[in-house]
């Protein structure tokens, strides 16, 4: 549990939710029917919104279940922790939103997909391996530069499961790929500016609470910030404030 939740918060929460998800699923305790895309339940009423969530969280067959979730973890606390493209709080929280209603937008649109789990991790794979332009990185057995990467994943579904499900895949692409124009090529080769900014909201919501810092005299003081509702004075027992003056030692 402790390398739990010393793991990044996005990246843990979605390998896990995707595991147990597609365990319960798979195993018949849940029924599949309840948690993939369909566009007329959304619509209806009441709305089953939560489709908006678990059809991203699903994932393949029998070792599928494992690969698929060990690539959105890895790809996912690379992005959330090393990328310089998410530097600031919330940066990745608002890059994984606009891909998921991209892929979700692409999807109802075009290929009439139901689950998305792949299109997310190839998303998070393209985006990865932007930053290691110029690398070599290990597909399986095999050892390609790493932009590459995407592409075999799209080629190996392609292989194992047909056109339709590489169709429904390559949203993912097209998704980073879009979040990629618009926040990155567009300001530096373009002249405009970054289309998709972080909310203010979501910034405050993962931005760390920093020390508040003094200059002494004697030097330089660090406060931790305190939790809601603790006070730093009154810190005598209540009996004690009850009590008189009192008297000198040794007095009359």
């Amino acid at each position: 549990m402790d390398m739990f939740w010393a793991a990044p918060p996005i990246s843990r929460t979605l390998a896990a939710s995707a595991f147990f998800l597609s365990i319960g699923v798979y195993t018949g305790m849940l029924p599949g029917y309840y948690v993939i895309w369909h566009t007329p339940y959304i619509w209806q009423f009441p709305p089953q919104l939560w489709r908006l969530v678990t059809s991203f969280l699903i994932t393949g067959k029998d070792l599928s279940i494992l690969f698929d979730t060990y690539f959105l973890y890895t790809y996912g606390s690379k992005l959330e922790t090393a990328s310089p493209r998410f530097s600031q709080p919330g940066d990745f929280m608002t890059y994984v939103l606009f891909v998921c209603l991209t892929i979700l937008g692409l999807n109802v649109a075009i290929t009439g997909g139901m689950v998305f789990t792949s299109c997310l991790v190839l998303a998070f794979a393209y985006t990865s391996t932007q930053d290691d332009r110029g690398m070599k990185a290990n597909f399986f057995i095999v050892t390609i530069p790493a932009q590459w990467i995407p592409y075999a994943m799209l080629l190996m579904t392609l292989v194992t499961a047909g056109p339709s499900a590489t169709k429904v895949q390559a949203t993912g692409l097209i998704a980073a790929h879009l979040h990629d124009f618009l926040t990155r090529l567009w300001p530096e080769f373009g002249g405009g500016r970054n289309l998709i900014p972080t909310p203010t909201f979501i910034r405050n919501i993962f931005a760390k609470p920093h020390a508040t810092v003094e200059h002494k005299t004697y030097g330089t003081a660090f406060a931790q910030p305190q939790r809601a509702g603790s006070r730093s004075d009154n810190v005598l027992p209540e009996s004690w404030k009850s009590r008189g003056s009192g008297h000198r030692l040794g007095g009359d």
